[in-house]
């Protein structure tokens, strides 16, 4: 795929960067994955650039969330070597890994917030366990990531089963930007939203970049969320990255799947 790097790793945050100048924040090597006999992903290379949204597309059980999770150091990998602001994740001390985590927010796919706490004490769950903050500043700064994410601020004593699909992505969202991370990491946001919801998400997910700097990696099977919000997109097949691009060359791409994906009937409807 063309990735070469220049530049040394460092401690002091940031990652390599390319030959244009683009700061690589997430960078994947040689990644193996497998869970028996089978493989799921084969020597996949992928960056991640400072400031992009990157889409992330796949067929259905391609290992679009396994590479995620991956990444995130929740499922093991058979070889290869993941770069997390400039660190190699495997050479990192205890101390170093939790300053890394400390610096992503993750939205799973289906919100995965603590069913017997409320949307306020969900969000200070990652307070609770990096910072040392005092119960009134805890409570102030959940009020804010609420009002961030275009919940009403009487959500933040309701529980989970007392919110909406919508509300519930919003609060899990508010979640994984309770400690201002550099990267987000979103899993399916869109899915079970209608049309409308869907759209509002994604405008959400804009702003929020746009404000606080974020750099967002996004599995995504949205049609809508790739043409109006990434700014390039990787399409996962052959337990690979295939292509990646704008959405403008994955139009130009001859790949069975990814031509059927992007100008098939069901993308055409779109137009």
């Amino acid at each position: 795929m063309g990735h070469e790097q220049t530049g040394q790793m460092n401690g002091s945050g940031t990652g390599p960067h390319t030959p244009n100048g683009r700061e690589v924040l997430l960078r994947v090597r040689d990644v193996t994955v497998g869970f028996g006999q089978k493989i799921i992903l084969e020597h996949l290379d992928m960056d991640v650039y400072r400031g992009e949204v990157l889409g992330f597309v796949g067929a259905s059980g391609m290992g679009k969330s396994v590479l995620m999770r991956t990444v995130l150091g929740l499922t093991p990998r058979r070889s290869g070597s993941i770069e997390v602001f400039g660190q190699d994740y495997d050479e990192a001390t205890d101390t170093m890994r939790r300053e890394i985590e400390q610096r992503w927010g993750v939205l799973f796919q289906q919100g995965a917030l603590f069913s017997s706490l409320t949307v306020r004490q969900n969000i200070q769950v990652p307070m609770r366990e990096h910072l040392t903050l005092s119960s009134r500043l805890r409570d102030e700064l959940a009020l804010l990531k609420i009002e961030m994410v275009g919940l009403p601020l009487d959500a933040a004593d309701k529980l989970p089963s007392e919110l909406s699909g919508g509300m519930i992505k919003r609060a899990a969202l508010a979640r994984s930007l309770a400690l201002d991370p550099d990267l987000l990491f979103l899993d399916e946001p869109t899915s079970g939203l209608d049309p409308i919801g869907a759209a509002s998400f994604d405008e959400l997910i804009v702003k929020l970049k746009e404000t606080l700097g974020l750099t967002v990696y996004m599995v995504t099977h949205d049609l809508d969320s790739l043409h109006s919000i990434c700014d390039r997109i990787a399409v996962l097949g052959e337990r690979r990255v295939l292509v990646e691009g704008t959405i403008e060359d994955m139009m130009q791409v001859e790949h069975p799947w990814v031509k059927s994906y992007f100008r098939g009937a069901r993308a055409l409807k779109r137009v």
